[in-house]
């Protein structure tokens, strides 16, 4: 909560859907760069395609910009990453 907002607003965190992409050679690379690299995204479940050939990743998280989403993933990830701001809507 900022205390400088009126009453009975909050801050809302910024959404990312990260959307990443390597070729099929790269598999064993992407995700072993995780190895190592401390992430809150670790050992949790992720979207994948690689096992149907399309070899995407996508997580979705809460950061402050960008830069912030894309920091939470190895730099070789990340390289091949798009940070995409998103927000919920309801479907009538």
């Amino acid at each position: 909560m900022n205390p400088g907002a009126r009453a009975g607003s909050l801050s809302v965190m910024p959404s990312y859907l990260l959307h990443h992409q390597h070729d099929a050679g790269e598999c064993a690379a992407a995700f072993a760069a995780w190895r190592g690299f401390a992430s809150p995204l670790r050992r949790r479940p992720a979207a994948t395609a690689c096992l149907t050939g399309e070899h995407a990743v996508w997580w979705r998280v809460d950061a402050s910009d960008a830069a912030a989403a894309l920091a939470l993933l190895p730099p070789y990830v990340a390289r091949r990453t798009d940070a995409i701001a998103v927000r919920d809507v309801h479907i009538p």
